[in-house]
């Protein structure tokens, strides 16, 4: 598929698609001519890349974890890498109920 579909089937723009491919995020697709023709896998990929980075996930921690063997994604370091992830935002949110939990304290404390 070209880069146009692709950018339709993951809801990122060309520019993205472009910019990800040039920080090696994704491989560079063959060409036929002058056109870039992506596979399905491109398209996990590039779904993944957006859906990290609507999670705080920065490119340059997908650049560590987005890792190829044999031509294929190596996907058990990057559901490592959400797993470890995730275990910070768990323990962030703990930290922030505990914070809020003190400001509660403080408005009972404070009398009007």
């Amino acid at each position: 598929m070209y880069i146009g579909e692709i950018s339709k089937k993951t809801g990122l723009s060309i520019k993205a698609i472009r910019f990800y491919e040039e920080r090696g995020l994704i491989q560079t697709p063959e060409r036929k001519g002058r056109y870039r023709v992506y596979q399905q896998k491109d398209v996990e990929l590039l779904i993944l890349i957006k859906e990290a980075k609507a999670l705080g996930v920065t490119l340059s921690q997908l650049k560590g974890v987005i890792v190829y063997k044999n031509d294929r994604v190596d996907w058990a370091s990057i559901k490592q890498f959400l797993s470890e992830f995730r275990e910070e935002l768990v323990a962030k949110s703990k930290d922030i109920n505990n914070k809020i939990a003190n400001i509660d304290r403080c408005f009972e404390q404070i009398m009007c």
